[in-house]
């Protein structure tokens, strides 16, 4: 196995695990990381397993799968957290549905993605990311 498809693993791996973390929910005293959201984020686990596993069992689709299927997860994701954060909009609903959840730092009026999202995006975006460069490299070899 190549490096760039070994980080591209990796991340997959990465994802895969922290995401699950949203199916059974991580609670603390005062306070959650994630709550357990199968009933609402189940299918998107679902998808995103069924594409790590077919680029495990077939590399030349599976690539593709999950590549496609995270760059759309990203894209949903930007636009329910990190577009709130830009343009204020929707403000007072995503501060009280995650009033509890583990935060970097609060400011009022400003909704700041929670610790537990901050760390998704980071973790869709680097399998965007290594799925890109390891999909481009095997092109750029049979060129």
């Amino acid at each position: 196995m190549g490096m760039k498809k070994k980080l591209f693993f990796i991340c997959q791996i990465l994802l895969l695990v922290w995401f699950f973390l949203d199916m059974t929910g991580v609670y603390f005293k005062d306070g959650y990381l994630v709550t357990r959201s199968y009933i609402d984020d189940g299918l998107f686990f679902i998808i995103y397993l069924v594409t790590v596993v077919l680029f495990i069992i077939k590399d030349k689709i599976g690539k593709w799968a999950v590549l496609g299927w995270s760059v759309i997860w990203f894209i949903a994701q930007f636009l329910s957290h990190e577009l709130v954060t830009i343009t204020g909009n929707g403000y007072e609903n995503k501060t009280h549905y995650f009033e509890g959840a583990l935060k970097w730092l609060e400011i009022d009026g400003v909704y700041v993605p929670d610790v537990y999202h901050t760390v998704l995006h980071i973790l869709i975006l680097a399998v965007v990311i290594t799925g890109a460069v390891y999909v481009l490299q095997r092109k750029s070899k049979k060129a």
